[in-house]
């Protein structure tokens, strides 16, 4: 199992960005933990359980933002 996704993300422009997305993707079943990095343009799933990840980019765009798997 993954314990680890590391996305590439589109749209944000400010820090708040980061907490939608990442309220958002912790809403997830078996995902611990999210850190987005607005400047950086990325987030860090932590997952505790596995978690397609589509349903994570889904998730990222329901918050209104783009998101492409980099790693994991």
């Amino acid at each position: 199992m993954k314990t680890r996704m590391e996305f590439a993300v589109g749209g944000m422009h400010c820090g708040s960005c980061g907490l939608l997305i990442d309220d958002e993707v912790e809403e997830l079943p078996g995902v611990s933990t999210s850190a987005t990095d607005v400047r950086k343009e990325r987030t860090v799933v932590h997952l505790a359980a596995a978690v397609p990840a589509e349903r994570i980019i889904a998730a990222i765009a329901e918050a209104g933002y783009t998101a492409v798997l980099v790693r994991g």
